[in-house]
């Protein structure tokens, strides 16, 4: 059953590069969703904690909210464009608008310390004009915290489905924050367990064309056995580690100039 969730609407809603499916599909007790956050802790060290402002732009249905609130007790103002995602929104206590960050609100600049980009910047055509928003909102000498998936040779049929422009490796995503003076400070490759089953996905996948069935057999894991199989995968894998991953985790800080 779909909850109703108090969305404010900041904004117009809008059609964006991302399928509803996954939202259908994605869960708090999926695997890949825990091993995530897991990952976050271990790379975010005390930032989460300290920050005096949270915020995740492409919040979706509310996951990486729910699990930060409930891991942290803190509020995470979240701000997506798709209106099927954030009704589905599954946080308790944090504010959910319907917001686009290039209109830049006054309300809203410098506003927090720490921002959340999971699995959003893969969606976006051009990255520099995007990020320059995100500073808008960026308190100075703040944080974005940024999930994607790594590793371009890994691009499928399933990035298609999902609406991803890219996939990354460290080098480019260094390369997408220079230009804003978004520095480097710390990250990890992450999945490295999971090689062999995104190949596999990769090769189960090539040749289909409807959209909403690549990404429930894509991300799916069907059974809660099979889910317990692949966490107990994911988790056989230092962090942070700087080799090869499925995901790649980072933080950027907003150097002043």
């Amino acid at each position: 059953m779909t909850q109703s969730r108090e969305i404010t609407y900041v904004s117009t809603p809008m059609d964006v590069s991302m399928a509803d499916k996954w939202y259908e599909v994605a869960t708090l007790d999926h695997f890949w969703i825990r091993r995530r956050f897991e990952v976050l802790q271990k790379v975010a060290g005390s930032l989460i904690a300290e920050a005096k402002q949270l915020a995740e732009v492409g919040c979706g249905n509310g996951l990486l909210q729910r699990q930060i609130e409930e891991a942290y007790g803190r509020e995470v103002v979240g701000c997506d464009l798709n209106e099927y995602a954030l009704k589905r929104n599954v946080s308790v206590r944090s504010p959910v608008l319907c917001y686009d960050i290039f209109a830049k609100s006054k309300e809203l600049e410098k506003r927090f310390d720490v921002i959340f980009l999971f699995d959003v910047l893969e969606h976006i055509q051009e990255e520099s004009f995007f990020l320059e928003a995100i500073k808008f909102h960026l308190a100075t000498g703040g944080r974005i915290l940024v999930n994607v998936p790594a590793g371009q040779w890994a691009y499928s049929a399933y990035d298609v489905a999902a609406g991803h422009v890219r996939r990354y490796s460290i080098g480019r995503l260094r390369q997408a924050g220079e230009p804003l003076n978004l520095t480097l400070e710390r990250w990890s490759y992450w999945g490295l367990p999971l090689l062999a089953p995104l190949l596999l996905r990769k090769a189960w996948l090539w040749g289909q064309e409807d959209k909403d069935k690549i990404i429930s057999e894509g991300f799916d894991s069907r059974t809660k056995f099979l889910d317990r199989c692949l966490a107990f995968l994911a988790r056989c894998e230092p962090i942070p580690q700087h080799f090869l991953g499925t995901s790649l985790l980072a933080v950027l800080r907003a150097e002043t100039v």
